[in-house]
């Protein structure tokens, strides 16, 4: 139908009841793109209405050169995303009504590049999926105002936004060279013995503790030249920077000095950054995973033997359960999880872990026999783990030189600027805990069998109920999921997209006899052959969703206290 039997409908509508607007759902013809209204809010004060557009390449035309490459394709609609989210505010117009009447939203992007549904690009279309508030007064409609969104409002989003003729072109190629760049690098992270880089020039610090934007005038960053190395990239050319090598890395110096900032840069430099970020060149394997203690999570059937056994009341911790784990055993967990989630490296600051969990000094050794203390501290596992299983750590330590013993590199934060200090801790060694894990022989031996159980998301009479809140919390049947020591997840539209895995598993992968693990990948390489949109099976598909990588999919089931296996 046609853009101006739409206008007819409005007017034909305009001062009933609210459920009138129901009518306009479908698809309309609008002269340079196609308006889909999906779903329309059941009242004014209810969640705004689900609406796309449309645009055939024909009219768009966006070069191939932006889009074919699933990197260049991703920065794209990322970058579409934020002019759409400008626009809105750009050329919105006052709209009058009730409840949210004349809200018009899309996906806000943080610092961060995510693969997202709210702007999908290919050769045949570009697609925009956003929301509206449909107007009313009190509850009944009110066309002329909607009138004012789709006839007014909406074109011009569209045409500045959707029509590459009318866009920054300049722009949105140097954010997919950006992008480029950025993978290349992590990309050749491995051929170069690393697990993370940070180039020079970058600034780290942000502006607040509750800002990702970088600090005005913050101190650039410097490589040390004994670790400086240097990547020639495909659009920038040579970047040069502190490569982190596998293996054990140490970040030392004073309270203040930078060290938890270095470390929080390091955990989002699995994602891709916008330009101006200050962290765009701070990269990291992609499979970096923060962890910490995190006292009263629930811990479902976790082999934390290698950490922790023969307790005194017998419990189990080959297959160990709790609802309300210590600061130890929630911190063994999170790393068994982690190995289980396939992680080659660990991120942890000393500040956020369990005292007891990371190490036993001396002293303590001697007054309390080994046999007598059923943890085996972090100290003694870490270089095992690198040697046996390549899985690396970089720790923030700033209160016990024991760990000098097994690290391989040491670097100091002394008033944000980096030094490396490895041979001075070498000189410092005493060697007592390298003795230790020689004579405590551990071999990492791990067998992840873990299957999710149908019914771990019950169906009720209405379906299943599931909300997120923030970065950090999705309820689920009632069910709180707490992430907050999640600590790598940037987006609430990654929780959707978890709720919606969660979802797709239960009602299609139980019967299937996968690992956990394995379940969770067969589900990330649909999305990654099919696209976001194959797991969700909402009409006209969520505009709300973005990725989240496996460590956090996994992260969520491990917290669920209703995790069945």
């Amino acid at each position: 139908m046609n853009c101006e039997a739409l206008k007819k409908e409005l007017d034909k509508i305009d001062g009933k009841s609210y459920k009138a607007y129901k009518g306009l759902e479908g698809k309309w013809d609008f002269e340079n793109y196609a308006l889909s209204i999906d779903h329309v809010q059941g009242d004014p004060f209810a969640s705004p209405s689900r609406v796309r557009v449309i645009v055939k390449q024909s009219v768009a035309k966006f070069p191939e050169r932006v889009y074919e490459k699933k990197i260049n394709n991703v920065a794209t609609a990322d970058y579409l995303t934020r002019e759409f989210y400008s626009n809105i505010h750009r050329y919105g117009e006052k709209v009058f009504g009730s409840g949210k009447s004349g809200l018009i939203s899309i996906s806000k992007c943080p610092q961060e590049i995510l693969e997202r549904t709210a702007i999908i690009i290919n050769k045949e279309n570009i697609e925009a999926r956003f929301y509206v508030g449909f107007p009313a007064r009190g509850r009944s409609v009110l066309s002329k105002e909607l009138e004012k969104i789709l006839f007014n409002i909406i074109p011009s989003i569209v045409n500045n936004t959707l029509i590459y003729k009318n866009i920054n072109s300049e722009k949105l190629l140097k954010r997919v060279e950006l992008v480029e760049d950025q993978e290349y690098i992590r990309e050749n992270l491995n051929n170069k013995g690393l697990v993370a880089f940070v180039a020079n020039g970058s600034i780290l610090p942000r502006e607040s503790g509750i800002s990702n934007k970088p600090l005005k005038d913050g101190k650039r960053f410097l490589s040390p030249k004994a670790l400086e190395v240097e990547f020639n990239t495909p659009n920038r050319g040579i970047i040069k920077g502190m490569g982190i090598k596998s293996g054990i890395t140490l970040i030392v110096g004073g309270g203040y000095h930078g060290k938890s900032t270095l470390l929080k840069a390091l955990e989002l430099g699995v994602y891709n950054h916008i330009e101006n970020d200050g962290r765009e060149f701070v990269i990291t394997d992609l499979s970096a995973l923060k962890v910490r203690a995190e006292d009263n999570r629930a811990i479902t059937k976790t082999d934390i033997s290698l950490f922790i056994n023969n307790l005194p009341n017998g419990k189990n911790t080959i297959e160990f359960c709790t609802e309300n784990a210590s600061g130890s055993t929630s911190q063994a967990a999170n790393i068994i999880e982690g190995i289980e989630s396939g992680t080659k490296l660990f991120l942890i600051d000393e500040d956020t872990c369990a005292t007891n969990f990371m190490l036993r000094d001396d002293l303590m050794q001697r007054l309390v026999s080994k046999e007598k203390e059923p943890i085996t501290p972090f100290i003694e596992i870490v270089k095992p783990l690198y040697n046996q299983k390549q899985i690396s750590t970089i720790m923030v330590v700033g209160s016990s030189g024991d760990f000098f013993d097994v690290a391989d590199c040491v670097i100091q934060m002394d008033n944000y600027e980096i030094k490396d200090v490895t041979e001075e801790a070498c000189s410092l060694k005493r060697g007592e805990i390298l003795k230790r894990v020689e004579e405590g022989n551990i071999n990492i031996d791990i067998k992840f069998n873990r299957k999710l159980k149908r019914g771990t998301i019950e169906e009720g009479f209405k379906g299943i109920k599931s909300k997120t809140i923030g970065v950090d919390t999705i309820v689920i049947n009632k069910e709180d999921i707490d992430l907050r020591a999640v600590e790598q997840i940037v987006d609430n539209e990654q929780l959707n997209s978890i709720v919606s895995i969660m979802k797709y598993a239960e009602n299609n992968l139980m019967n299937r006899n996968l690992a956990f693990e394995d379940m969770i990948d067969f589900i990330l390489d649909e999305i990654n052959i099919k696209g976001l949109l194959s797991i969700d099976k909402t009409k006209g598909g969520l505009g709300s969703l973005a990725i989240p990588r496996k460590q956090e999919i996994m992260a969520t089931y491990n917290r669920y206290r209703n995790l069945k296996l």
